[in-house]
């Protein structure tokens, strides 16, 4: 049988390590304690029998990585699964017989396993198995491999690598047997030495615990946010769960989906969606569109090992999830979930057979019916034969971040960034420590602006299993500036060393946030419109969005490098657009626009902001094609409207030339009206020059407002 771990059959002793000899549980070692000893042993046997309940769960665990002679590599959570039920039976028992005989080298050795498994961080796992080493005894050969593990997570590198490479040694005593094992081992010397660069150069981040009112002592994890950082959803295990029951796997709760808002700076407590979204078996997030009204679902599957499901935020409430086709869902593993921000394009990590590894990142396209086409591998780029995982595409179009297995990381998976230039995905890069560690990072989301980021993570000081928490990225160092004047005054006289650096939020990514809230113009109603977000430049609509029915909030992801057109329509009302021509080097930017549309009543009058215009000229631009027909749409739903096209001009040249130049852009319009079959008798061109301003002419962002077409409601 090829496992990873065959070796683990035989026993390792250490005697070039000895500084001690082993003392056993015999009555020779405790002549004058009868009693104690017995009771040592029957505490011995109790834990080593619990212990070794788990320690067959991992070996279970280990085998199902071993695929076709494929190794993947295992990482503490999933060890965790497996034996942490019986670990924390043993341990007591385990501890008791430690005070009695503080000196046998096995129950050191177990000992020390369960404190890894517990507790890697803590120095517990590394004093013990160190201990078991040296006395001599005879404990199993991975003792040393998990003393390496156990110093990979407490960062010291080097006292990893030395007993990982002793490893070695053990295993290269049989290579061909233990290639995979081999493997491993120098797989876990490699993230050492990735481990160490790393943390020489650490990252300029804050990461700050979200706090009591999304965190518990249950665990929380895989939050997923709204591009604008208002809107939070989350998985946690919680004894309120829906349905009441606890998994027997690990005896925690089942999962539930919760959700939270931002409010004036803070996240409100964290709320369960309810039985609608949840059920009474596992159900978790696995996706959130940028504008927070898609949200997709995990829930698992035992003949399948889990599937997507989709559900959306209709006024107040969400519909209840629906299962996605089966160019997502196989009958392999689906996870992780993320949307583009044109909603065109689906993400998403499967196991599905013919993959690099053990999960990859695919993508469907929506087809022109609305369904998600055939599954693509993201390809060699991006997937490693090691597993990707918790994969998240940023509003701005371009930018992928997602867990990995391989890429070079610090041990289990870490979180990686690429980019998509020219045509292809860019070389992965490592987000470096503290984001990453030597436990896994996974499910890493990052806010429009670039400035935060959430994942969860097992760090000491937290309230429970795992917590959620932000990342705030900070730019480039400033030069050292003085805290205040009066210690600059009291260097004078003697010199100071308090000193701060100046905190810098990076620009973030290239890319713009429009939201808002749309209503009625003459009774304030919050109304429920179609938003469509138009490409200029290929006269080409992206995407369509509908903005909420009870609130009237819309949010649109604009990546820079294009010039858009915004139209915002509702039946019975005047169609209202925007124009945002984002140059690509556009820096990000939130722009609140609440629009407020006009039914169709005589005298109403909207402006026609994506109507382009040669320069100094009257020829139309191919780039108002859209909104033009957007306007011949409004006139043929309307036969009997009658509408005057103006046109204005900003106060640069003479009084008659911006006349005559405003009265011929109002006849290009009203000439291509009439070519597309409009009426010449509903149409009338009218020229305002410099008259009608809306802005100041003294600035160059007033002229631009004042150079503008727009039509009027003559009769209905």
């Amino acid at each position: 049988m090829n496992t990873l771990y065959k070796i683990l059959t035989f026993f390792l002793f250490a005697t070039s390590f000895a500084v001690a000899q082993s003392v056993e549980f015999e009555k020779s070692n405790f002549p004058d304690k009868k009693d104690q000893l017995k009771e040592a042993k029957k505490n011995l046997d109790d834990g080593k029998d619990a212990f070794d309940l788990g320690k067959k769960e991992y070996d279970f665990v280990l085998e199902g990585f071993v695929t076709k002679n494929k190794y993947y590599p295992v990482s503490r959570k999933d060890y965790q699964r497996a034996g942490d039920i019986y670990f924390k039976q043993a341990q007591p028992f385990l501890i008791k017989a430690q005070e009695f005989n503080p000196n046998n080298a096995e129950l050191n050795y177990m000992l020390g396993v369960i404190s890894f498994n517990l507790n890697p961080q803590s120095d517990a796992a590394s004093k013990y198995l160190e201990k078991a080493i040296s006395l001599n005894g005879k404990i199993p050969a991975d003792a040393s491999y998990f003393l390496g593990w156990a110093f990979q997570f407490q960062l010291k590198w080097d006292e990893a690598i030395k007993y990982y490479q002793m490893q070695l040694t053990l295993l290269n005593a049989d290579p061909k047997e233990n290639a995979i094992a081999i493997e491993d081992v120098n797989k876990k010397i490699a993230e050492c030495k990735v481990g160490k660069t790393e943390t020489a150069n650490p990252q300029r981040v804050f990461v700050d615990n979200l706090g009591t009112n999304i965190n518990t002592s249950y665990p929380e994890y895989s939050a997923f946010i709204s591009a604008d950082e208002s809107m939070m959803v989350l998985t946690a295990r919680r004894e309120n769960s829906t349905g009441g029951k606890l998994d027997e796997g690990d005896s925690w709760p089942f999962e539930d989906l919760y959700q939270s808002f931002k409010v004036n700076g803070k996240w409100t407590p964290a709320q369960n969606f309810g039985p609608l979204v949840n059920s009474p078996e596992h159900d978790a997030t696995a996706g959130l569109s940028g504008d927070g009204t898609t949200m997709f679902i995990f829930k698992y599957k035992e003949k399948d090992g889990g599937d997507i499901y989709m559900s959306n935020l209709v006024g107040n409430s969400w519909t209840k999830p629906e299962h996605l086709n089966k160019n997502i869902n196989s009958k392999w593993h689906e996870s992780s979930v993320s949307l583009s921000y044109d909603a065109k394009r689906l993400y998403f990590i499967s196991d599905r057979e013919g993959g690099l590894g053990a999960g990859d990142i695919y993508y469907s396209e929506k087809d022109p019916k609305g369904e998600w086409g055939p599954a693509v591998n993201a390809g060699p780029m991006l997937n490693t034969k090691y597993g990707e995982e918790g994969v998240f595409i940023h509003p701005d179009g371009k930018t992928i971040y997602f867990s990995s297995k391989g890429h070079g990381t610090m041990g289990g998976y870490d979180i990686f960034k690429s980019t998509f230039e020219n045509g292809k995905w860019g070389e992965p890069v490592n987000l470096g420590y503290p984001i990453n560690g030597p436990d896994d990072d996974v499910f890493f989301v990052i806010s429009g602006s670039g400035n935060h980021g959430y994942f969860a993570s097992s760090k000491q000081g937290g309230y429970g299993d795992k917590d959620i928490y932000r990342i705030t990225f900070l730019g480039p160092e400033k030069p050292p500036v003085v805290m205040n004047e009066d210690n600059l005054l009291a260097s004078v006289a003697a010199p100071v060393s308090e000193f701060k650096a100046e905190k810098i939020v990076s620009s973030g990514p290239k890319m713009t946030i429009l939201k808002g809230v749309i209503s009625d113009a003459k009774t304030y109603q919050l109304l429920e419109a179609v938003v469509e977000l138009i490409d200029n430049s290929l006269n080409e609509i992206i995407a369509s969005f509908k903005s909420n029915s009870t609130t009237g909030k819309y949010l649109v992801s604009l990546p820079s490098g294009k010039n858009y057109g915004i139209a915002v329509k509702k039946d019975g009302y005047l169609f209202h657009s925007e124009n945002f021509d984002l140059k690509a080097s556009e820096e990000f930017q939130e722009v609140e626009k609440n629009i407020a549309l006009k039914p169709i009543e005589v005298g109403q009058s909207i402006v026609l902001k994506n109507i382009f215009f040669d320069f100094d000229k009257a020829t139309i631009r191919s780039e108002s094609a859209n909104e033009l027909d957007r306007l011949i749409k409004l006139l043929t739903e309307n036969p009997t409207l009658k509408i005057e096209l103006g046109s204005h001009t900003d106060s640069k040249g003479s009084d008659d030339y911006n006349q005559k130049l405003s009265q011929a852009r109002s006849q290009s319009v009203v000439t291509y009206l009439i070519g597309k079959g409009i009426s010449t008798d509903r149409l009338v061109a009218k020229g305002y020059g410099e008259t009608v301003p809306v802005a100041t002419n003294d600035t160059e962002a007033g002229r631009q407002e004042n150079r503008r077409t727009e039509f009027k409601i003559l009769s209905k």
